[in-house]
């Protein structure tokens, strides 16, 4: 799998990222250490706490990380969950968190598979 190859099955924008980050090298760097990003463990925490406030600023992190790599599924989905939070617990939460779950646990086994097919 290239990189190339990972953006198209997670649904995201290759271009993009790599018009923002100048080389693929890069893109590679930045979209490997998103594994490692807690954004998505402190939500899911925050949800389970019940703790809306931090649920909401780790939404919109993990939007901001998306928008910055070019995860236009999971940015999506992440956005949808942080508006959302923005002030406490809105509608259809749960569905959304689902979708953002979803869609996180899709890139984090395809960015598995990239790196064991890279030797990385």
């Amino acid at each position: 799998m290239t990189l190339q190859e990972f953006y198209t099955v997670t649904g995201g924008n290759y271009e993009d990222a790599l018009g923002r980050l100048h080389s693929e090298r890069l893109v590679q760097k930045f979209v490997l250490k998103f594994l490692n990003d807690d954004s998505y463990s402190l939500l899911c925490r925050s949800l389970e706490e019940q703790n809306m406030e931090e649920a909401f600023r780790a939404a919109h992190t993990l939007k901001g990380v998306c928008m910055n790599l070019g995860f236009e599924r999971l940015l999506h989905s992440s956005s949808m969950l942080t508006e959302s939070l923005r002030n406490g617990v809105g509608e259809n939460m749960t569905e959304l968190f689902q979708q953002v779950q979803q869609d996180y646990e899709q890139i984090i086994a395809a960015l598995k598979q990239f790196k064991e097919i890279q030797g990385l």
